[in-house]
């Protein structure tokens, strides 16, 4: 009799269920050998052959994200989110049309007009929640790949990916989606037609703040895939076995951790759009936000632990409200287990898309009561 399928839930909490055959240890060990012992034939029958590209522990944790997000050809770590989302843009080739959401990871964004560029990228960036913009922008038989995130840092817009993937291949192109702040409990990308989705590692998957790390999952096993495998193995972009060791343990908390955050940055939205010091709450969860209804078609369980508010004092508000939050802690990234608060446009600089009087929210696990109480005082005190 076959087994009944066990919920991704499940498999992650135990990080796929492997025991160690040694010493029987429910928690995988972290594997630290940089090379390996040679067949008498010469040949490697184990698989593994040196440090850099082939290592136990990474292929763990790999295998826990692939099953996460339903990748048939697998996931590959890499040692920042970075380096994950710039081996896909060195997998092309020198003068290939790249069409991108126009709001996006703004240290993405800032390399693509530079680095990418200086090697012959042609990159248009589009509102890729506008479908119509999206499809005149992208180019039958000239555009190579389409790069969306959503929801988009920091303004949560939402892009339909089974539409995005739709547009993308009529044209003859790949799509990829950052899909870091949905993480693969309310979305999974490869399963509404995207053919690699990339997540910065470091926030949720991990969700403790304590590693840097990147990851590439692919729908298909074709010469593309293997271009960007290759990319990693040549400049040496694999994420370190401890590191790996910290990611995996991370995501065997991931299901607990999404729906704590998600459902209280659901209220937090809720109860910020009624704030008289705030003139817009941006959560897609809400549903006077413009994707709604899209977010609600493609996302499971909530709405993602990310919101945004815009401050009524303006820019100035803003920015001394940031200043007296208590239990928030000011700080760049997101998805860990403590809230975050940033003003963002000043972390930016010029050439921001991200308004002046914006604040992005990182939600965490503690109590929710708090937290709006400590954004209250900390509005209140904005506006004196």
């Amino acid at each position: 009799m076959t087994a009944r399928p066990l919920h991704p839930r499940s498999l992650a909490a135990q990080a796929m269920g492997k025991i160690d055959p040694l010493t029987k240890a429910v928690v995988p060990p972290i594997h630290v050998a940089t090379t390996y012992i040679r067949d008498e034939d010469n040949a490697y029958s184990s698989g593994f052959i040196y440090g850099r590209p082939d290592n136990e522990t990474v292929h763990e944790a790999q295998a826990v994200l692939a099953m996460l997000e339903e990748a048939k050809a697998g996931a590959l770590l890499f040692g920042s989110g970075m380096a994950a989302a710039t081996a896909v843009f060195q997998a092309l080739s020198p003068g290939d049309h790249v069409v991108a959401s126009k709001v996006m990871y703004w240290a993405l964004r800032s390399w693509l007009l530079t680095e990418a560029t200086r090697w012959g990228l042609k990159i248009d960036f589009v509102e890729t929640d506008d479908l119509n913009k999206l499809k005149a922008a992208v180019k039958p038989g000239v555009t190579k790949l389409v790069w969306i995130e959503t929801p988009s840092n920091p303004l949560w817009t939402i892009t339909d990916i089974a539409a995005a993937a739709e547009i993308t291949h009529a044209a003859g192109a790949r799509l990829a989606v950052d899909s870091t702040c949905a993480s693969p409990v309310h979305t999974r990308p490869l399963t509404l037609g995207a053919n690699i989705v990339m997540h910065a590692a470091t926030k949720v998957l991990n969700g403790h703040s304590d590693v840097i790390a990147g990851a590439l999952c692919a729908r298909q096993d074709d010469d593309f895939w293997a271009r960007i495998k290759t990319v990693r193995k040549g400049q040496g972009g694999i994420l370190g076995p401890f590191e790996a060791y910290l990611l995996m343990r991370g995501m065997r908390t991931l299901h607990v951790r999404q729906e704590r955050q998600s459902a209280s940055a659901m209220a937090l939205a809720q109860k910020l759009s009624a704030h008289p010091l705030v003139s817009r709450v941006l959560y897609p969860g809400l549903p006077q936000h413009p994707g709604h209804d899209i977010a609600a078609r493609q996302m499971e369980g909530g709405f993602g632990f990310m919101l945004s508010v815009q401050v009524s004092g303006g820019e100035a508000a803003a920015i001394k409200s940031a200043a007296h939050v208590e239990l928030y802690k000011r700080a760049t990234s997101l998805g860990g287990v403590e809230s975050l608060i940033e003003h963002r446009a000043s972390i930016e600089g010029a050439g921001s898309p991200c308004p002046p009087d914006l604040l992005r929210l990182s939600t965490g696990i503690e109590d929710v009561d708090d937290l709006y109480a400590d954004l209250d005082q900390a509005l209140k005190a904005g506006h004196r």
